[in-house]
């Protein structure tokens, strides 16, 4: 039985539209596709918060879909705690050919690494893939995973 499920785009809440949508611009070598304030009866009881109004932006994801970064305009955007041993925690995984290049670029962009370098997978399914933890100004965790055998190989 096909059931339909696809993913659409991943959504995002942010403190800074500018700051969040310029980071995951250039991280993902991309363009966000618009901007647009969502607000009215609809997203109010959608979200379950009356009177809500949402700066959202729409950033392409290079494989499909998008990510929607949403900057709640009415409501203190204090920051959950991002540790990943949390239940619930969701991070975003982002293959690519150099993790170890790409780690230093998203270093470079404001990313803070959650350990020293990128590692590689010693055993299992993934052995000699290349991956790591970073995390956003706003808390996000990506994990950067670069397949063994693809792009350059582990040091």
């Amino acid at each position: 039985m096909t059931t339909g499920f696809r993913v659409h785009h991943i959504g995002i809440t942010v403190r800074d539209m500018d700051t969040s949508e310029r980071f995951w611009e250039e991280l993902l070598h991309t363009t966000s596709v618009r901007r647009y304030v969502i607000e009215g009866p609809f997203i109010a009881a959608m979200s379950g918060y009356p009177g809500v109004r949402i700066l959202g932006s729409q950033v392409d994801l290079p494989s499909g879909g998008y990510l929607e970064l949403l900057q709640y305009l009415d409501r203190d955007p204090t920051a959950v705690d991002p540790e990943t041993y949390h239940a619930g925690n969701v991070h975003v995984c982002l293959q690519v050919d150099d993790a170890r290049a790409e780690f230093e670029r998203a270093l470079a962009l404001g990313a803070t690494p959650r350990g020293p370098e990128p590692v590689v997978v010693p055993s299992g399914a993934n052995a000699g893939a290349v991956t790591c933890y970073l995390r956003t100004a706003d808390g996000v965790t990506i994990e950067l995973f670069q397949p063994s055998g693809a792009g350059t190989r582990p040091a």
